[in-house]
């Protein structure tokens, strides 16, 4: 099943790109198993998600745990922490 991906920030400055649709293979069923297998695509996504304990996730507009299950996700938004100044 297709899902958008939404990046923010410097993740998405990494990249290149705010957005992507990605159909994640079965046995990525987590936002974390989902975050190391974008990683794996390209030299910028590996630069961008390299630390996943950095980024912040939410799926569906909820803020999640990187342990929280991916299934039937329409969107999942990864973003580095917020600070305040």
């Amino acid at each position: 099943m297709a899902m958008r991906i939404l990046y923010f920030a410097w993740v998405r400055e990494r990249i290149g790109a705010a957005e992507e649709e990605v159909e994640p293979p079965a046995e990525v069923d987590t936002v974390a198993a989902l975050i190391g297998w974008l990683a794996a695509r390209s030299d910028r996504h590996a630069a961008a998600l390299s630390e996943p304990e950095r980024l912040r996730a939410a799926r569906d507009k909820d803020f999640v745990p990187l342990h929280t299950p991916i299934a039937g996700a329409r969107e999942i938004a990864i973003f580095p922490p917020v600070t305040g100044g």
